[in-house]
């Protein structure tokens, strides 16, 4: 049996959707017919167009792709690993699955794979079907736990990985933008002033003959630009950074960037825990499921986001296939600290790589709180600095003619 999604019209008139299982169009029509619903669209899920976007996604009902976010990942493959460990055949676990889910897309992808593994394929094959909704390490492990017969304990690594995985993308996420805001904030305070603030300010000084500070022009001057000009200035910013965004699709420059990135202060060092911490953390969980080092070396590679240290990661793997130790190629890769190198070699030597490699990574994690944490505490007085130094300035460039018109008069 195939899945299928469906249009059709109530007894009331009203559009409804849904997803149904059967072996033909024509008989998905008839147990519609039979439910007092007249079908208006019927689709197998196969017709659909597979997912080309980078980002997770799966099949949407009707049309283009839509969404799977990591909660519903997450969602999925707990109930998957719960089922599975209960004893159901895997098909009436899919079943469940789908049943389970309040959201069609994915009750239309859960029909989906049940009806390849219907079809003889294996979990990890039928998950391939959809490559973005399920990504390599996912199929990886998988297929390693279908390998072993633990199938269900992989899944909730799986479901444990994933959670975890957000929340660290959530904490960096914060990180961007709680700074963003206050720069947002500061500037937006420092344009009312220039806009609104300073120019019913500035008549005052109009009228006299005498000379002004040379701050107080110069205030003059940064009001002028941003009352005559201020709309030209924001638009090209805008197009600045859209054309930045626009020249770092090319894979050089992105990674000369990402270079650059990691010689920042703090920044660099918070990408490159954060990168650790994920890469110990993703190889140690496919280890630990029975994926081949090398192949796990590999799937690791892929799940780093600055693309430096994917370069540099990808070299470990090639190192390792040669016959060099694992530990050893990680330190001769240079990007990565200096204590997982040292877990590494120590997992190697006592055949605990999996459990040392989590370890590290669990110590990147802590050290990646700290280091988030050190940002924040710096931001926020840096921010209230800079806006007392432009409210000061602002106060000055006003206060000192005031004071020489006081003296001209005495």
């Amino acid at each position: 049996m195939s899945a299928f999604s469906y249009q059709a019209l109530d007894p009331k008139g009203k559009t409804v959707k849904g997803v149904i299982e059967g072996d033909s169009e024509r008989q998905v029509r008839g147990l519609l017919r039979a439910k007092n619903l007249r079908p208006l669209d019927v689709i197998s899920t196969h017709k659909r167009e597979p997912i080309n976007a980078k980002s997770t996604k799966k099949f949407s009902l009707f049309g283009g792709p839509t969404k799977l976010g990591y909660k519903d990942i997450s969602l999925v493959t707990r109930q998957l690993a719960s089922l599975i460990q209960s004893g159901l055949p895997l098909d009436e676990v899919l079943q469940a699955t789908a049943t389970q889910s309040r959201k069609p897309a994915i009750k239309s992808l859960m029909l989906q794979v049940r009806a390849r593994v219907l079809e003889g394929l294996s979990l990890a094959q039928a998950m391939g079907e959809a490559p973005k909704a399920f990504d390599t390490l996912y199929r990886a492990m998988i297929r390693a736990g279908e390998s072993a017969g633990f199938l269900g304990a992989v899944l909730e690594q799986l479901a444990d990985y994933t959670e975890k995985s957000q929340e660290t993308r959530q904490k960096m996420q914060m990180a961007m933008i709680y700074p963003i805001v206050l720069v947002v904030v500061c500037l937006g305070v420092v344009t009312g002033l220039m806009a609104f603030v300073v120019p019913k300010l500035i008549v005052l000084f109009k009228n006299s003959k005498k000379a002004l500070p040379f701050i107080t022009d110069l205030l003059i001057a940064t009001s002028n630009l941003v009352v005559n000009y201020g709309v030209f200035i924001f638009i090209g910013m805008v197009g600045a950074v859209f054309l930045f965004k626009h020249l770092l699709k090319e894979p050089e420059r992105q990674l000369r960037w990402h270079k650059f990135i990691l010689h920042w202060p703090l920044v660099g060092e918070l990408v490159r825990t954060a990168e650790a911490a994920r890469y110990a953390n993703t190889l140690g969980l496919l280890v630990k499921s029975g994926v081949p080092l090398v192949e796990g070396l590999r799937i690791s590679s892929q799940v780093l986001g600055n693309r430096h240290i994917q370069k540099s990661s990808l070299g470990v793997a090639v190192s390792v296939q040669e016959g060099m130790s694992f530990n050893k190629a990680l330190d001769q890769c240079g990007e990565f600290p200096p204590l997982l190198v040292q877990m590494a070699a120590s997992g190697e030597a006592n055949g605990q790589l999996a459990e040392q490699l989590l370890h590290a990574a669990k110590n990147q994690e802590r050290e990646l709180s700290y280091t988030l944490g050190t940002l924040m505490g710096l931001m926020e007085p840096a921010m209230i600095l800079i806006m007392a130094g432009i409210v000061g300035f602002v106060v000055m460039a006003i206060m000192l003619p005031i004071f020489q018109l006081n003296q001209m008069v005495h």
